[in-house]
């Protein structure tokens, strides 16, 4: 059924992955709206993140955690400018590699890697129930961590278990840029031009919030929110509405959080919404 979302206009906050969700929603007959929330850059000081590409090249980790795809990608892309990527797969092969959720195991499949486990829930919660189970007393294990993100819950519980915890942040978010494209956004759905609001990681609803205050919008967001369904990905996009008195009208059925579960799901939802005679 290509023609599911046809008429509907969807507002997408997604950055890294911006382009295929796009794809995906107009195969389908959507108009798509993009509203980048920010833009992604390398690393501004890169000397730490080669440090740790040095420290894994010349004693490979015992294990290598993965939070996002990104993350490996930006640490690929600078060990290749310093001539070093040939030799951190090689030491990456001999490393035992966990994945939160499957973006960040696409990433290592480019590169000729495999994970040997991945979490069966995309969240930080979910990285420590799956590492909870293993020995890791005495292990060095490598944290690619990821930017607006407090992760001392998840290095917390690793050093509990005996770990080693070397970390590496590969990026960062430049939010500046996006502000004028979400006030936007935000005037979109007040006005009642945006069908759907289809939410993919927790940080969109963060910032959204974040730059409807910075700008005095908050009110016209919730009011836009209140007449615009709320699509998220999965329970970690959920509990952050939650967080902000916000409800989520639709989500993927447990165990599929991934961009075509989601799709599928807002089009159910966005059928059940048309008048009859239009159906």
């Amino acid at each position: 059924m290509a023609d599911r979302l046809n008429g509907t206009r969807i507002l997408i906050l997604e950055t890294r992955e911006e382009a295929q969700f796009s794809k995906l929603l107009a195969e389908q007959g959507a108009e798509v709206v993009q509203c980048p929330m920010f833009t992604i850059q390398d690393a501004p000081d890169p000397t730490p993140v080669e440090a740790w590409i040095c420290r894994a090249i010349d004693e490979p980790l015992d294990d290598l955690v993965l939070m996002t795809g990104e993350g490996l990608r930006r640490i690929m892309k600078l060990a290749r400018a310093r001539g070093l990527d040939a030799a951190l797969v090689a030491a990456l092969v001999k490393t035992r590699k966990f994945t939160r959720g499957p973006k960040p195991g696409k990433a290592l499949r480019e590169v000729g890697l495999d994970a040997q486990q991945m979490t069966e829930k995309p969240t930080t919660e979910g990285v420590i129930e799956m590492l909870g189970k293993l020995d890791l007393k005495g292990r060095r294990l490598g944290l690619q961590l990821y930017p607006d993100k407090d992760h001392s819950a998840l290095t917390g519980a690793l050093a509990a278990q005996g770990a080693a915890v070397d970390t590496v942040l590969p990026y960062a978010y430049d939010p500046r840029a996006a502000d004028a494209n979400i006030v936007a956004a935000i005037d979109d759905m007040a006005a009642g031009r945006i069908d759907a609001l289809a939410l993919t990681n927790l940080g969109q609803v963060r910032r959204l919030i974040e730059a409807a205050k910075a700008h005095g919008s908050e009110a016209k967001l919730r009011a836009g929110l209140e007449q615009t369904l709320i699509a998220s990905v999965g329970p970690a996009v959920s509990g952050e509405l939650a967080a902000h008195g916000l409800r989520t009208d639709v989500s993927p059925a447990e165990d599929a959080y991934f961009m075509r579960p989601l799709i599928s799901a807002m089009a159910a939802a966005l059928a059940e919404r048309k008048p009859a005679a239009t159906r």
